[in-house]
Formats: structure tokens, C-alpha cells, sequence
């Protein structure tokens, strides 16, 4: 079962930046171009026009809720990828120009008396093309008092930075428990962080730091096995950093995956999870990990929930020869 940090967390005397660093930091990653997903999906109009998203499984309420979208460039989906081949799967997904879009999918599931989240979205200060996702909660008729369960992914920017209050101090979601990757956590605090970071995202670490604090009085530790609530799971998928977990949500004979970041570009992700994105902290534990994780999600013909994925996020994952490819739906 989840378990709550020890008293003595090493966070308690790490260095916790400004408010004026962090904004600092913010704007350092949005002029570099990177983010935990990059990615091309829908037009960037349809993007905007879509803001939230309902459907059903078993005895689960679900809604994906936009946080709006990020802005990259496109070509750190694969950069390693042959120039060739990189420019025709990019084109498969509708991406022709320099820049992508791709959208942060945050997903409510309503189980009895919990209104879980997953993953608090950028806030107000990542990208100006983020933090949305309080207004669309609010327009999709989710109060944010009313949320019970926070669980995160992992700890980048696009999922993480929308945990605290615009002061940067307390949890937005104050009625919530928030659950967080015990292995990420981990990652985070450790004095070592900013060796497992090119030198261009190092402002990440000082962020997750601040954010881990803030949420710590309300955070249960989580680990792979874990449940959230009965049918909701906890899986182990990491690569994309360290701790990175996925869910997966059972309800009767069907199942869905909420993937986070563990797939997230619609055309590469499914037809070459060999390729590295930019944004791997471990590309070959990634690597491993969306070839396995296809597998299954083929096998057990399960839904899908991309965080990065064009919006709604919801799809299936079938075989085509020796590779995947998704399929969404409306």
C-alpha cells in the first residue's frame, strides 16, 4: 500500500528555489524548446477547441480535461532517427512545419466518493500555452475542492508544476491526498538528480524539489501493485525517468491504460519504440519499456488514455506486422 514520506526526508534540507528562479527556470525551458512530451498530433485549432472529453468504464467515470498544449520543436520526438524517415512519420501524424503542438490530456475518474486526478498539469508558469486546466475543470462542472486523489506520473514540468497554488507554496488541490511515485520521489531529492539531466533541463530538479515540499504533509508514497482505489493499479513503465509509472483502470471485462508519458507521440511512439525521444532520462530503459508495454496493450486489447496524445488521448494499440499503431477515438 502507499506510504507516507519519513519525517526525516532528505527534501527538508535541500535548497528550495525563489519564486524569481523557478520563473526563471520556466522561461530557460520554454526558450530551449523542451518539455516532458514532444510530440506533433491534431491542428493546433482543434487542440484549442476541444476542452474536455467524457466516457465510461464499468463503474468509472472518466473525464479528460486539457490543460492546453505545448510548443517544441518537432524534431525532438526522435532526434536520433534517420532525417528521412524522422520527416515521414512526423507527416504521418500531420506534423509538416518546424513546430509541435502536442496537447496535455489530464484525466478525472470518478470512483464512488473519490474524484481522482491525474497529474496537476503545467500552472501558470511553464508555458503560456499551459495551465488551463482549472478553467476547463471548472467548465466541465469538476470543482477543484471536490478532488479526493492526486496521483502523478512523474515529475516533469507539464505534469507536476500545476501541484502547488500560484504562491508556489500549498497543494492547489487542498482536499486531496496526493500520490507520487516512490521511486521518482527518490530521484528527485537525491543530490545526484542533476547527473541523470543533460545540463539543459537541470532547472527541473530545483522545481520538483519545491514541489515535492509543498505537497509532503498531503503525499502517500506509491509503488508498482499499489492500488489507488479497488480497479485502479498502479504499473511500473519507466525510462521516461526514473520512477515513471502508468495505471491501469479494470472495470468488468474491459481495461484502460492511462499512460502519462510512457507513450507519447501518436505515429513514433507505436511504429518505432526503438527511437529516443529527447525527453527519455533513460532511453533504453524507455525503449524497453513502450515495447513491452505495446505488447500488452495489443494482447489485452486495452483503451488507451496519452497524455500527449491528440486530444482526447483515448485509443487502442493493435499490431501491424512488427511494429503498432494507434488508433483514436472520437
Amino acid at each position: 500500500m502507499p506510504t507516507k514520506p519519513n519525517g526525516a526526508h532528505p527534501s527538508a534540507s535541500l535548497h528550495l528555489p525563489t519564486r524569481r528562479e523557478l520563473l526563471a527556470g520556466a522561461g530557460a525551458i520554454g526558450a530551449i524548446g523542451w518539455a516532458a512530451g514532444v510530440l506533433p498530433t491534431i491542428s493546433p485549432a482543434l487542440a484549442r477547441a476541444a476542452t474536455s472529453h467524457a466516457l465510461k468504464l464499468g463503474a468509472f467515470d472518466i473525464t479528460v480535461v486539457s490543460d492546453g498544449h505545448l510548443v517544441m520543436p518537432a524534431r525532438l520526438a526522435a532526434p536520433d532517427a534517420p532525417a528521412e524517415e524522422l520527416k515521414a512519420a512526423l507527416s504521418a501524424a500531420g506534423q509538416t512545419g518546424d513546430m509541435a503542438e502536442p496537447p496535455a490530456n489530464v484525466t478525472v475518474i470518478k470512483s464512488g466518493s473519490d474524484v481522482i486526478l491525474v497529474d496537476t498539469g503545467a500552472g501558470p508558469n511553464f508555458m503560456p500555452t499551459t495551465g488551463k486546466l482549472l478553467a476547463n475543470l471548472e467548465a466541465a462542472g469538476i470543482a477543484p475542492d471536490s478532488v479526493t486523489k492526486v496521483v502523478f506520473t512523474h515529475g516533469h514540468p507539464d505534469h507536476f508544476w500545476g501541484a502547488l497554488d500560484d504562491f508556489e507554496e500549498n497543494p492547489r488541490f487542498a482536499n486531496a491526498t496526493h500520490y507520487f511515485p516512490a521511486a521518482e520521489w527518490d530521484f528527485w531529492i537525491s543530490d545526484k538528480a542533476e547527473q541523470g539531466l543533460p545540463a539543459d533541463r537541470a532547472s527541473f530538479v530545483p522545481a520538483a524539489r519545491r514541489n515535492l515540499k509543498g505537497i509532503e504533509a498531503k503525499a502517500q508514497r506509491i509503488k508498482p501493485g499499489d492500488d489507488i482505489v479497488s480497479g485502479l493499479r498502479v504499473i511500473a513503465t519507466p525510462g521516461h525517468t526514473q520512477g515513471h509509472i502508468s495505471l491501469e483502470l479494470a472495470g468488468g471485462s474491459e481495461s484502460l491504460v492511462i499512460l502519462g508519458d510512457a507513450l507519447i507521440h501518436p505515429v513514433i511512439s507505436f511504429a518505432h519504440p526503438e527511437w529516443r525521444p529527447a525527453a527519455d532520462h533513460q532511453p533504453d530503459v524507455a525503449a524497453a519499456t513502450r515495447k513491452a508495454l505495446l505488447d500488452r496493450l495489443a494482447t489485452d486489447k486495452s483503451r488507451v488514455i496519452g497524455y500527449h496524445l491528440p486530444f482526447p488521448g483515448v485509443g487502442r494499440v493493435e499490431r501491424k506486422g512488427s511494429s503498432y499503431v494507434y488508433t483514436g477515438e472520437s
